[in-house]
């Protein structure tokens, strides 16, 4: 269990877990997890606010992405509501954009309509709205499109 706990933060459910397919009693499992949450080595209000900063930092995920990964970790709904308050719409977009800027890159000399639908795939996977991804679409292709033409004179 703290060898769990010392490669990464779990949620209580996923130690939950561990204990149930170690075949540790239920009674048992809830004493040895109340008395960590005592402690502070089980805390899934903090759980939540650091998987939601790094997710959204290194990942560029969405809050809705964020949200179902939260409830996948078994974290309680207020909870995760309660971290993902600290993301705003500004947050998001530029999530979106660091996103579409890193896989345009990539993308060489792809047709402009080609490269628009692999972003907009990409931006679709990680959660992003409709209208956070046409507004990066937006800035991103058409700023290539200004490169393009001021190159072409």
């Amino acid at each position: 269990m703290l060898r769990k706990l010392s490669a990464q933060a779990r949620t209580r459910h996923e130690l939950a877990e561990a204990l149930r397919a170690k075949e540790v009693p239920d009674d048992a499992a809830a004493v040895v997890l109340d008395r960590m949450e005592e402690v502070g080595l089980v805390d899934d209000g903090a759980f939540a606010v650091d998987w939601v900063s790094s997710r959204q930092q290194r990942r560029h995920l969405s809050k809705s992405a964020l949200r179902r990964e939260l409830q996948t970790r078994g974290v309680d709904r207020d909870q995760i509501d309660q971290a993902l308050s600290a993301v705003g719409t500004d947050d998001e977009y530029a999530a979106a954009l660091s996103l579409a800027e890193r896989k345009y890159r990539t993308m060489g000399e792809l047709s402009r309509e080609v490269a628009y639908r692999r972003l907009s795939g990409a931006l679709g996977r990680r959660g992003f709205s409709g209208g956070v991804a046409a507004r990066v679409l937006g800035e991103v292709l058409g700023r290539s499109e200004d490169l393009r033409s001021r190159l072409d004179c």
